[in-house]
């Protein structure tokens, strides 16, 4: 720094220097070196004050705080001074006696048997290390740690324009050259765009991965079961597996509804529910595999071999609420899933020919699309089915006369 005058202002008196060089044995000061050390003293001391300032004024605040002065002590070489911070305003109180004034800190009392009889703070958790694959070959693992390969807003994108993948930016001519000859006459004809076959070729990994998959989900094995289904609920990177899943899920209800295989019936439909609650799939482009299977799930006349014994009602019930949850999901004025899901379930319960099991479905997939369906859809023929249930051709029929209960039931839950 230049010679720059500091002689400004207040400045340290020299009757403190002399107290405090006395306090540290140094006695009889004479004025002139007293002078000296105030000027020396309140120099520093400004330098120190306006570097405080500049970490003040760099932290956006009107208010300067020990630490900042500890940070100018810093940048200058200096020891800074250790003590206690305060984030807010230290009262002090006032005490004067004998001849003498004193300034003080109100400290609270501590009750000691409180602070014994306190309970101990919890431990913090142990450290631990969870090793995953960041790649593979140059290839990232669809593991739940790492982020998934295509977003579900990019999988939205294709469902609405499929072509935007196959989209391809268009060379521009290169400027000053003449466009003529046969280049020319060839950009004059109309383009044709041939479509890219889609191949969906899965890698060895997936391939395991989805027979892995499709048999636990089919398998006996409750734990195994649930391991799988958690994984296709959680797991980010199944999009290219989606159609096949999908697939799966269509084939196998067709099997084994013909089958009355109630048991397999409701594992897929499991599936179903997990595939929905994954957060990065997108299963709009696959609602007509879907859909098909969940609605059989509700209006099938016959979902297992003893349909007077076995509780098919709580399959129907599960796929009932699958399908308001696909609705909610996927309806859009384009599409009009829940319209035309309304349309097939009232259809079921118009006709007398229906079978009373697939009347108990469609009506309870009617009530879990909402109140305003069941006032629109469901009021009107309410009259109408009790006269079928009362009916002797459904009283002297044992699954007639079960169903016509569970129907009787239903109602009642639903009013």
């Amino acid at each position: 720094m230049g010679e720059i005058e500091v002689n400004y202002g207040s400045t340290l008196p020299t009757e403190s220097l002399k107290v405090i060089a006395e306090s540290v044995g140094i006695g009889n000061l004479s004025d002139d070196a007293a002078k000296e050390i105030s000027d020396s003293a309140t120099y520093r001391l400004k330098l120190v004050l306006q570097e405080s300032k500049k970490f003040m004024m760099h932290s956006n605040r009107c208010k300067l705080l020990p630490s900042d002065i500890d940070n100018a002590l810093k940048v200058f070489g200096i020891e800074p001074i250790y003590g206690f911070h305060a984030k807010d305003h230290i009262p002090f109180r006032y005490a004067s006696g004998g001849g003498r004034e004193l300034h003080f800190i109100d400290d609270k009392d501590i009750d000691l048997i409180e602070f014994v009889n306190a309970p101990l703070a919890k431990l913090p958790l142990e450290i631990s290390i969870r090793c995953h694959w960041l790649a593979i070959d140059g290839i990232q693992p669809t593991v739940p740690e790492n982020p998934p390969s295509v977003s579900k807003d990019v999988q939205k994108l294709e469902c609405v324009d499929p072509l935007n993948k196959l989209k391809k930016p268009i060379d521009k001519e290169v400027s000053g050259r003449p466009s003529t000859g046969k280049a020319q006459k060839l950009r004059n004809v109309e383009t044709v765009h041939v479509k890219q076959l889609a191949t969906h070729e899965l890698s060895v990994e997936q391939q395991l991965y989805y027979k892995e998959i499709t048999e636990a989900c089919v398998g006996s094995d409750e734990s195994r079961r649930a391991e799988a289904l958690q994984s296709l609920a959680s797991d980010p990177g199944l999009h290219e597996m989606l159609p096949r899943m999908c697939t799966f899920i269509a084939e196998g209800v067709k099997v084994n509804v013909v089958q009355n295989n109630l048991a397999l019936l409701i594992y897929l439909m499991r599936m179903v529910k997990a595939l929905l609650d994954n957060p990065a799939l997108y299963l709009e482009k696959y609602l007509h595999e879907i859909i098909p299977s969940v609605v059989t799930c509700v209006v099938s006349k016959q979902l297992c071999m003893r349909p007077e014994i076995d509780n098919h009602w709580a399959l129907r019930d599960f796929a009932s609420r699958l399908m308001a949850q696909i609705c909610k999901m996927f309806n859009t004025p384009t599409n009009n899933v829940q319209t035309r899901i309304t349309r097939v379930f009232t259809n079921a319960t118009n006709s007398d020919k229906t079978a009373l099991p697939s009347v108990y479905g469609a009506l309870e997939g009617l009530a879990e699309l909402g109140t305003e369906t069941i006032k629109v859809f469901v009021i009107p023929r309410v009259r109408m089915i009790s006269d079928r249930l009362d009916s002797p051709e459904v009283t002297q029929n044992n699954v007639d006369r079960i169903s016509g209960n569970q129907i009787k039931h239903l109602l009642c839950v639903i009013f």
